[in-house]
């Protein structure tokens, strides 16, 4: 009788007490990781401010004060904008 209850308490049984939390653990971990990784890839993981995005006219104007295009070229793509 003793024997059995070795056993039963033996390498056999104790594994399943820290299978089984472990498993349970490694099962939160994973949903975790997968909440975290969809919610970046819908787009809500940024954590910074975003810029708005420049209009056209704004780029044009920073490239002209950057000296990139002359004032003709300016010109001319300023009234093509506005057209």
């Amino acid at each position: 009788m003793m024997h059995d209850w070795w056993t039963g308490w033996g390498a056999g049984g104790w594994s399943g007490m820290w299978l089984g939390p472990l498993f349970m653990l490694g099962l939160l971990v994973l949903l975790v990781v997968l909440t975290t990784a969809v919610v970046r890839a819908m787009g809500g993981g940024s954590t910074g401010q975003s810029r708005p995005a420049r209009g056209a006219r704004e780029i044009l104007d920073e490239r002209f004060a950057k000296g990139e295009i002359d004032r003709e070229e300016y010109e001319q793509r300023r009234k093509a904008l506005e057209t």
